[in-house]
């Protein structure tokens, strides 16, 4: 079994008991109810005591009533269990998405798929183990009646059962190579989709709207039929199950009739015989069922364990600097940032942020999450609401009030970025590093969120590195480093190192 579906199992083990011994209860309370009733209709016919009777009728409503309650308690626990799991799979999966970068060469929609169908049904192993406990004690119930009222039937159904399961089982491959790859092509639709809808603007404005509709119907109609043989393997599963279960169920009944016709049984028997193989459709049935959930749960396992076991990307090597150049933060320090090439300024963040328990990266791309600006400036440390405002008054956006559309879409770039500038404030971090905060903002604006960011931070003792070209803020920091590629690195003020060439080329605009 995949690893992932064993730690599925163990994680939940009390409950996947509980459930099981409900469930196993219901179904042997279903097998006992034939017999019972078997047992009354022989002590009617036999002209048995009318106490023998009264007493069968009894345990028959004593069996349902206890069925009854194994299968409230077997849904309780069993949906509880799956529900909790998904959950748990999707929240660990995403932690590797944001925290490690994994999945970082995969489609957002196919991760989303990940996330979603594939948490959920690596979850429902939990439900498969049920269905194979269940059927497989309901079945034996059924076999060792069978077998007390005759030996031939009840060996008939023991050999008939596990020619079933093989059967089954030599389809479940099939079905697990199908299912896997009907949820590959469903995660590339949706990927698709995604993209389109974002870039939607500006397919309309080159003419690209009918080459988009084009791909995305043949991408659609991949996963309509890897969908539609996914759905041809599973009905092949089940109407082997079904088949099986009505040839045995019609030479049983057969069988059984000759007994009774020939006097080797009695009325009740066959009742009994014919009863109960009816009912062991059942087991069967949740065998096949236990089976396929297996198989289904198998093929998301894989998928959503290459996110859960995925090794963080590499980030290159620390930064390269001059050996006299101090580039430690200091406490309640602005330090400013300026690099000549990208990678320079990416491992000086990993450095930084590798040596601080408490840091705060707010990267470029701002992403609002919310459907109000206090909604998005929720950040989880239970910020009180005079800290939100001095957040939102350091960044000039106390005039924000206005509800958030798809993640902030009705601002403007520049409104966007001082949201999310707000917002990293408001969790005050013991380091904060921004990177290219107010590329969008006017040149006046900048230079008085530039101030308000700088008292703001200087009056918490929180130090900040802003990696960063424009002269507003790198004016307000008390040092900045200026990495220049291959050359060594310079670390002074701004007014400084402005009569340099290089960082005049670099900043001056």
């Amino acid at each position: 079994m995949h690893p992932v579906l064993t730690g599925v199992l163990r994680r939940r083990a009390r409950s996947l008991a509980l459930a099981c011994a409900a469930s196993a209860g219901h179904q042997i309370c279903e097998a006992l109810i034939p017999l019972a009733i078997g047992l009354a209709i022989d002590h009617a016919v036999n002209g048995g005591p009318p106490m023998s009777i009264v007493l069968a009728v009894g345990g028959v409503l004593v069996l349902f009533a206890v069925l009854a309650t194994g299968g409230g308690v077997n849904y309780w626990r069993l949906t509880s269990a799956t529900t909790r799991e998904a959950h748990d799979l999707c929240v660990r999966a995403a932690g590797r998405i944001l925290a490690d970068g994994a999945g970082a060469d995969r489609l957002p929609g196919d991760l989303s798929t990940v996330l979603v169908s594939d948490a959920k049904a690596t979850a429902e192993v939990l439900r498969a183990a049920v269905l194979l406990v269940s059927g497989v004690a309901g079945l034996l119930v059924t076999v060792a009646v069978l077998l007390s009222i005759d030996p031939w039937l009840g060996l008939g159904i023991a050999v008939g059962a596990p020619a079933l399961g093989l059967a089954v089982s030599r389809i479940s491959p099939l079905l697990e190579w199908r299912i896997a790859d009907r949820q590959h092509t469903a995660g590339s639709a949706a990927a698709l989709a995604a993209e389109l809808v974002q870039a939607l603007r500006p397919l309309r404005g080159f003419g690209g709207v009918s080459e988009a509709v084009r791909r995305y119907r043949t991408v659609n109609l991949t996963s309509r039929d890897t969908a539609l043989r996914s759905a041809t393997a599973a009905a092949a599963a089940e109407g082997v199950g079904a088949m099986v279960s009505g040839l045995v169920l019609v030479g049983t009944t057969a069988v059984a009739a000759a007994m009774t016709l020939s006097g080797r049984i009695g009325v009740g028997g066959f009742v009994t015989v014919v009863a109960m193989v009816a009912f062991a459709g059942e087991p069967v049935d949740r065998i096949a069922a236990g089976i396929k959930q297996l198989a289904i749960s198998r093929a998301s396992a894989v998928r959503i364990a290459a996110l859960l076991d995925a090794a963080p990307p590499s980030r290159g090597d620390p930064a390269d600097t001059d050996a006299d150049c101090d580039l430690t933060v200091r406490e309640g320090e602005l330090l400013g940032v300026v690099a000549t090439a990208p990678d320079s300024a990416d491992a000086l963040i990993d450095s930084l942020a590798a040596t601080h328990p408490d840091v705060l990266v707010e990267p470029h791309l701002v992403h609002l999450f919310g459907r109000t600006v206090g909604e998005a400036l929720d950040t989880g440390r239970d910020a009180d609401p005079a800290a939100l405002r001095r957040a939102l008054g350091a960044v000039q956006a106390t005039d924000l009030t206005a509800a958030l559309l798809d993640g902030g879409v009705n601002l403007s770039g520049g409104q966007r970025q001082r949201v999310a500038l707000a917002r990293a404030l408001a969790a005050q971090p013991s380091l904060l590093i921004l990177r290219d905060p107010l590329t969008a903002v006017d040149a006046v604006t900048e230079d008085r969120v530039g101030a308000g960011l700088a008292a703001l931070r200087r009056d918490g003792r929180g130090s900040t590195v802003i990696v960063t070209t424009s002269p507003a803020l790198l004016a307000r920091c008390d040092r900045v480093a200026f990495l220049p590629g291959a050359e060594a690195a310079q670390v002074s003020t701004h007014d400084r190192l402005v009569t340099d060439a290089a960082y005049a080329a670099a900043v001056l605009r």
